[in-house]
C-alpha cells in the first residue's frame, strides 16, 4: 500500500494492517503487538523518511511461522538506529518499541533513494 507520508498516512496504515490482520486471520494475541509496530514505522517514515510529493509504503507479508513488516520511504540517506531517549523527551523511543516487540528488525537500503524498514514476529505454533 502507498501511503502519504503525514500523520494521517501513519495512521491509515495501522488501520488497514488491523483489517488485513482479521482478513489473514493473524492469532489474537499478535495483533496488538504488530499493530504497534506498524504505527511506530510508518510514524518514522511519516516524520522522518519523509520527501514531498513521495509515499511510503507499507508491506506487510505472511510466511509460515513468521509476520514481517515491511515500511519504504524515499529518505534512504536517514538510516534509522535506536537510541536511548531522554526521561523528559517527547520521541525516541519507537524503534526500542518495535525492537522490544519484534523477534528480528532491521533496514535494507536501496534502491536509490529508498530504504525499508522490516521487522519480523514470530507466529505462535498453532
Amino acid at each position: 500500500m502507498l501511503l502519504s507520508p503525514t500523520p494521517r498516512g501513519a495512521r491509515l496504515a495501522r488501520l488497514l494492517a488491523v483489517e488485513w490482520m482479521r482478513d489473514q486471520e493473524v492469532p489474537y494475541g499478535m495483533t496488538d503487538s504488530v499493530t504497534q509496530v506498524v504505527a511506530e514505522l510508518a510514524a518514522n517514515a511519516a516524520t522522518h523518511g519523509r520527501v514531498a510529493g513521495r509515499s511510503f509504503r507499507l508491506v506487510l507479508l505472511s510466511r509460515p511461522g513468521v509476520l514481517r513488516v515491511e515500511v519504504t520511504d524515499t529518505r534512504g540517506e536517514k538510516l534509522p538506529r535506536a537510541r536511548p531517549a531522554g526521561v523528559e523527551g517527547e520521541s525516541g523511543r519507537g524503534l526500542l518499541l518495535v525492537g522490544a516487540l519484534a523477534d528480528r528488525w532491521g533496514v535494507e537500503s536501496g534502491p536509490v533513494p529508498r530504504k525499508t524498514v522490516w521487522a519480523e514476529l514470530d507466529l505462535p505454533p498453532h
